[in-house]
């Protein structure tokens, strides 16, 4: 992230998603090998043969490779890609901008600059509730909003990104849109009074 950063940017609070999304995924990779051991020595004792007399013995070796390359195709394809999904997806709250990142090989990055965000959002579930980890919405103007799922300890987030924004230098925020407080200030005063004074 440091190469990314732009002259004069810091990096304030660097996170990722609220890890309950890897629940699901972590009790079916403790489930998938034990069922598969379960169904193995099964198998192997005989279980197989006593409900269907057709199996015979000579298919043991290949039923139980069969339990495993389940159990092995299970965590591959199922598990793995939830943690390296979760893993890969970073947010990032610098002076200048909110940053999201998300994926390894095929990365996409969606960035907001704090001087275009108008309003800030958070919403919570009644789980992000319990667990303090909530969905933040950032509007940009010109319908252009920008959604973080899942910020674990959203109001310390939420807390950062509102100090963030009071900081920016007001320079800044006068180039995003704001006027000065007199309309004519910084034209020369015959440009001010429409024209040369007449002599």
């Amino acid at each position: 992230m440091r190469k990314d950063l732009l002259p004069g940017e810091q990096v304030i609070v660097m996170t990722r998603p609220q890890p309950r999304m890897l629940f699901v995924p972590a009790v079916v990779f403790v489930l998938a090998p034990a069922l598969a051991a379960f169904a193995s020595a099964w198998i192997i004792r005989g279980g197989l043969e006593r409900l269907v007399p057709a199996v015979s013995a000579d298919w043991t070796f290949w039923l139980v490779t069969g339990c495993v390359l389940l159990a092995l195709w299970v965590l591959c394809g199922y598990c793995l890609p939830r943690l390296l999904r979760w893993q890969a997806t970073r947010y990032f709250l610098t002076n200048r901008r909110i940053l999201a990142r998300y994926g390894m090989l095929r990365r996409r990055d969606q960035q907001v600059f704090l001087e275009s965000v108008r309003n800030v959002t958070v919403s919570q579930t009644v789980l992000q509730r319990m667990l303090r980890s909530g969905t933040i919405s950032l509007d940009a103007g010109h319908k252009f909003s920008a959604v973080l799922r899942d910020v674990p300890e959203v109001a310390t987030f939420h807390r950062f990104v509102l100090d963030a924004l009071s900081e920016l230098p007001k320079e800044e925020l006068f180039e995003w849109g704001h006027a000065p407080d007199e309309s004519d200030a910084g034209f020369p005063r015959d440009m001010r009074e429409g024209g040369r004074d007449e002599r």
